[in-house]
């Protein structure tokens, strides 16, 4: 029986030997969380210092953590000691000494029982770390991530025990599941109308109108959408049962299923006048004025540059609409209402701010608000030297675009994973496959096709719905995950060669079309089309990724490994695809140690860097960690051969792709 038990669910509890154990500082308790999620993982501390001290330099950072090690060992010592083991390369929470709700929510989710998944939802006390504020983004993101993973899960477990209460009839447990619910996620129809049902079912004709009333704004003011026909049918039912009540029946059933039209009146459900235009299916966005603080209206001209430059590097991004400078600085100087400026200009969000230069330093502050709600989603303090103006303008601009876009897509992926199957436009649909594209996994690519095809259906002129869908079939191809390789390969690059044509200004096209060539292989088309792309978004850090990985295959290591540490300083909470690229580069070099520790950094590794780690700690004559990678790559993809792999890792030089597979070939690997 574990000593030590973590509760990070609504909060930060750390209780050892049953008895509360005091962590005060906010940096001990998010490491602490880390290492917990789950305990049993080794944690590079190259990765630990970069999530929690990004700002610090290598040394600081260092000492940072091992400081915030000691911390915690004394806030444990008098009671339980610490199950932290350390060595110069890693820290690992042990798994076996410690419980943590978090294991134990997913786990008995897993289960899957009625009362498993009740013992899960009760678990669910808030959101993950819910209160603890770290300041570092690179920590911020990784957490905002978890959360909404925990929050997705707890939604369906909750929404599985409306349905089961329902079933077996017992209506209060089903109630009461549905307004927490409702807490966690206001735009959850079926459990609005589950409490819609229950209550006209109790005659509380009253509060059923009244919870239909509560599901209509909600829908109206987060998605701009209305509410399902079902659930339009069920509130013209429940009005006609308040008018002639012998007459009319209320069908009670689980949440979510078709109800019995029968009873219900046929007629459209009524329009309501109130209701303001639905947003535009494209996220928009306003770029007001950066205000100047500086005491000086001669600096005005530098508050301006940043808002013009923002407002044009914004405007690159085709998945956005921006609103033109001229249309902003109409605000320019006035005391605005963030939601007046969201109705005058038809945008759902805006990006407002201030800059400040005094003493030889520049300060800008920047803000992302979702106007139709006043909900502050992203803040962001920059400090600097005002050596070069210029340069610090670059800099300053390039940050915050690139950390407001990857903002905007977690937050507009969210939004879609929200919405209804009913309400869903070919832009909700590209936001959902996104999720499925980048996991690289056969049913998810075969998820990703499926939804863009919809997409294309709905959007034939959608030049990103043909690129992505070009790269769904080339994935299929690449990995061998459909009947005919070159069939799949043919498909992909007409679609990439439609995604060009229907918008030659995007980058996310060129970029398709660079990947699709590379597997052909046509390394100068290729790189002339990544080149593009580039020279369209330099300011897209998956794409530089991406580029980088290019420079692998063309033979040139050390390019690729410059242009990925480009691209995480450009993103500094990159995903773990990231980590593959320059793995493999310092394979290619010979840099065998340095390919273990970039995989050790990863959070989820792949299979990918699983074969990787397999190859390097062969070269290194690390028998016993080459046959546990290897172990963990069959786990993964157990049909996966050598041969298979050639297909999707082409090199320019065949010869330097010979020392990797035959790396692989000595690991133990399928021919």
């Amino acid at each position: 029986m574990t000593s030590l038990e973590l509760v990070l669910l609504g909060g930060f509890q750390a209780r050892a030997g049953g008895q509360p154990v005091d962590v005060p500082g906010r940096k001990e308790r998010a490491l602490l969380a880390f290492l917990a999620m789950p305990p049993g993982e080794p944690r590079s501390r190259d990765r630990l210092c970069g999530l929690l001290w990004g700002d610090r330099g290598d040394k600081q950072a260092h000492d940072s953590l091992k400081q915030a090690v000691l911390r915690l060992r004394k806030s444990f010592e008098l009671m339980h000691p610490l199950p932290v083991l350390a060595d110069r390369a890693s820290l690992v929470l042990d798994g076996t000494a410690i419980a943590v709700d978090v294991q134990d929510f997913e786990r008995l989710l897993k289960e899957g029982t009625p009362e498993a998944v009740a013992r899960a939802a009760a678990l669910y006390r808030g959101d993950l770390l819910d209160g603890l504020d770290v300041r570092d983004p690179a920590f911020e993101e990784w957490l905002l991530i978890e959360r909404q993973r925990l929050r997705d899960l707890a939604r369906e477990a909750m929404g599985t025990l409306v349905d089961h209460h329902l079933t077996n009839g017992t209506r209060d447990q089903a109630a009461a599941m549905a307004r927490r619910l409702l807490a966690l996620d206001p735009l959850r129809e079926s459990a609005h109308r589950a409490l819609m049902r229950i209550y006209a079912e109790q005659g509380e004709t009253a509060l059923a109108l009244k919870q239909y009333q509560l599901c209509r704004d909600a829908l109206q003011g987060d998605l701009g959408v209305k509410p399902e026909a079902e659930t339009e049918r069920l509130y013209r039912s429940i009005q006609e049962r308040r008018a002639t009540p012998k007459r009319t029946h209320i069908e009670t059933q689980p949440a979510g299923t078709s109800a019995d039209t029968s009873s219900l009146i046929d007629a459209p459900p009524r329009q309501h006048d109130s209701e303001p235009a639905a947003p535009s299916a494209k996220p928009s966005i306003a770029v007001l004025p950066f205000t100047n603080m500086s005491g000086d209206p001669g600096q005005q001209y530098f508050s301006d540059g940043i808002t013009n430059d923002l407002i044009t590097d914004l405007s690159r991004f085709s998945g956005l609409f921006v609103i033109a400078s001229n249309s902003t600085f109409s605000y320019k100087g006035k005391a605005v209402d963030i939601r007046q400026v969201s109705r005058e200009l038809g945008v759902r969000y805006v990006l407002e701010g201030s800059v400040q230069r005094d003493s030889g330093r520049v300060r800008i502050n920047a803000q992302l608000v979702d106007a139709t709600t006043n909900a502050h989603l992203w803040a962001k303090r920059y400090d600097r030297e005002a050596s070069s103006l210029f340069a610090i303008q670059d800099e300053l601009v390039e940050a915050i675009v690139t950390e407001l876009a990857v903002k905007l897509d977690l937050v507009e992926r969210d939004r879609a994973k929200r919405k209804t199957p009913g309400s869903l436009s070919a832009y909700d649909l590209w936001l959902r496959s996104r999720d499925h594209l980048q996991a690289r996994k056969k049913e998810d690519t075969a998820a990703a096709r499926g939804l863009l095809e919809k997409a294309v259906e709905l959007d034939p002129n959608g030049a990103r719905l043909f690129a992505d869908l070009a790269i769904a079939h080339l994935y299929e191809s690449r990995w061998g995950w459909s009947d005919s390789q070159d069939r799949s390969l043919h498909i992909a690059e007409d679609l990439a060669h439609k995604g060009v044509a229907l918008d030659e200004a995007d980058y996310w096209t060129h970029w398709a079309m660079a990947e699709v060539l590379r597997a052909k292989p046509d390394f100068g088309g290729a790189q002339a089309a990544y080149e593009r792309a580039y020279a369209l978004n330099p300011n897209d850090a998956d794409l530089l990724a991406d580029f980088g990985g290019f420079h692998v295959y063309l033979g040139r290591p050390d390019e690729a490994i410059r242009r990925m540490e480009s691209a995480m300083r450009l993103n500094p909470y990159y995903p773990d695809w990231y980590l593959i690229f320059p793995a493999l580069a310092h394979f290619c070099a010979g840099n065998y140690q340095k390919v273990i520790d970039l995989v050790h950094r990863a959070r989820q590794p792949n299979a990918s860097m699983f074969r990787e780690l397999a190859a390097a700690h062969i070269m290194l004559d690390q028998r016993k960690q080459a046959e546990a990678a290897r172990a963990s790559v069959m786990k993964l993809e157990p049909s996966f051969t050598i041969s298979a792999l050639r297909r999707g890792l082409l090199f320019k030089d065949p010869a330097l792709g010979e020392h990797y597979f035959a790396a692989l070939r000595k690991a133990g690997f399928p021919e």
